[in-house]
C-alpha cells in the first residue's frame, strides 16, 4: 500500500501546530487526539448499529425529558471515558447527564481543561440511518490548577472557548475542529484507522443557496423570521435565488453541509419552546465558535451567541447561524420584533 506522505493525519497536524507555538504545553493537542480517538470507537458502533443491538430507545429519559437511545449511552460512556483516562480534561459536562463531572484526581486536577459535549447529535435519526454526529467544546478552567473543577468553569461565556468542533457520522466520518487558528477538517481513513486532512483552513462562504428551518413550525415563529423564511422561498436569480430549502433534522448535518457549501440555519424560539429548544453549551456555542472563526455569523436573534453567560449547565437557546450575507439579510427583518 502507498501512503500519501503529503496528507497529514490528526496526529501529525497536531504536533506541527504545536511547534508553532511558543511555550506551548501540547495539552490541547492530546485533548483534541483524545477526542478522536473516542470518535472512532464511537464511528464503529455506528456503523454496525443495525447488526446489534445498540438501536432504538434505551428505555430511560435525560435530563432535557427526551427519550434516551442505546447507542447516546455508549456515545457518552466513551467520550467520558478516553477523556477520564487522559491527562488534558479535569471534567465534562454532558447533555446526556444531569450534572457535570469531576475526573478528581492528581492528573486531572493539573489539567488546563474541560469539555462540554453533545455526545450523539441528531440520535432520533439512528433507526432510519440518516447522519449524526458528536459535537464537543473546550474551555480553559477558570479554577484553581491543582484542584478539582468547579461549576464556574463550564458556565463561561462561548467567547472563552479554546477550541470547539464535531465529527460527523456520514458516508464518510469527518472530524472538524476550530481553534482560533482556524478551521480544519479531517476525514476518517479506514484503510489505516487515520483522521487525515482533507479541507484545510475552512472558510464559510459569505453567501449560500440553503436555508435550515423546520418549517412545520412555521406558524409558532414571529412575524420578522416569517417574513425572512417567505423571501427565502420567493429569491430570484436576479436577487441572489433562488434559495433551496433543506431540513435534516440532524443539526450537524445541516450545518456541515451549510458551513461547506454557504447556507443559514434557524431554530427560532416557538410559543411552545419560548425560551428556545437547543443547549446553549453543548449545540449553540460549539457551533458559533467554529462558523466564526470561519466568518461566518451566529446570534439568538437578540446577540451574539458566544456573548451569552449562562446561568444553568443545561440552558436552552433560540439560534441562528450561517453565512455572514444570509445573517445580515435575516437581522433586517427579525430587527423588526424587538
Amino acid at each position: 500500500m502507498i501512503i500519501n506522505r503529503n496528507i497529514l493525519t490528526l496526529d501529525e497536524f497536531t504536533i506541527q501546530q504545536l511547534r508553532q507555538i511558543p511555550n506551548a504545553t501540547g495539552e490541547l493537542s492530546s485533548l483534541l487526539r483524545d477526542i478522536g480517538l473516542a470518535a472512532k470507537r464511537i464511528n464503529v458502533e455506528v456503523n454496525k448499529a443495525g447488526l446489534v443491538d445498540i438501536l432504538g430507545d434505551a428505555g430511560s429519559v435525560n435530563v432535557q425529558g427526551e427519550d434516551v437511545k442505546k447507542l447516546d449511552l455508549f456515545a457518552n460512556t466513551q467520550m467520558v471515558g478516553v477523556l477520564k483516562h487522559g491527562i488534558s480534561c479535569a471534567g465534562v459536562g454532558s447533555e446526556e447527564l444531569d450534572d457535570f463531572v469531576v475526573f478528581d484526581d492528581e492528573i486531572s486536577n493539573n489539567s488546563k481543561y474541560v469539555v462540554l459535549m453533545d455526545p450523539l447529535d441528531g440520535s432520533g435519526n439512528i433507526d432510519v440511518n440518516v447522519s449524526i454526529g458528536t459535537i464537543f467544546s473546550v474551555f480553559r478552567r477558570v479554577s484553581e490548577q491543582g484542584t478539582p473543577c468547579t461549576q464556574a468553569d463550564f458556565l463561561q461565556a462561548g467567547v472563552r472557548q479554546v477550541a470547539a468542533g464535531y465529527i460527523i457520522y456520514g458516508s464518510s466520518t469527518m472530524m472538524v475542529y476550530a481553534t482560533r487558528r482556524g478551521v480544519n477538517g479531517f476525514t476518517l481513513d479506514p484503510s489505516i484507522g487515520e483522521f487525515s486532512l482533507s479541507h484545510p483552513n475552512i472558510q464559510c462562504p459569505p453567501s449560500g443557496k440553503f436555508y435550515s428551518v423546520n418549517h412545520g413550525n412555521f406558524f409558532q415563529f414571529s412575524e420578522g423570521v416569517r417574513k425572512y423564511i417567505n423571501v427565502c422561498q420567493q429569491k430570484t436569480v436576479e436577487t441572489g435565488g433562488p434559495y433551496s430549502q433543506r431540513y435534516i433534522g440532524s443539526m450537524v448535518a445541516d450545518l456541515h453541509r451549510n458551513l461547506i457549501k454557504g447556507g443559514i440555519f434557524m431554530y427560532p424560539t416557538t410559543k411552545d419552546k419560548p425560551a428556545g429548544k437547543l443547549r446553549l453549551l453543548y449545540e449553540a456555542n460549539p457551533f458559533a465558535f467554529i462558523v466564526e472563526v470561519a466568518g461566518g455569523k451566529a446570534t439568538n436573534g437578540k446577540q451574539r451567541i458566544l456573548d451569552i453567560v449562562p446561568t444553568e449547565i443545561h440552558e436552552r437557546t433560540s439560534l441562528f447561524i450561517g453565512s455572514r450575507n444570509m445573517m445580515e439579510e435575516l437581522e433586517s427583518y427579525i430587527d423588526e420584533d424587538l
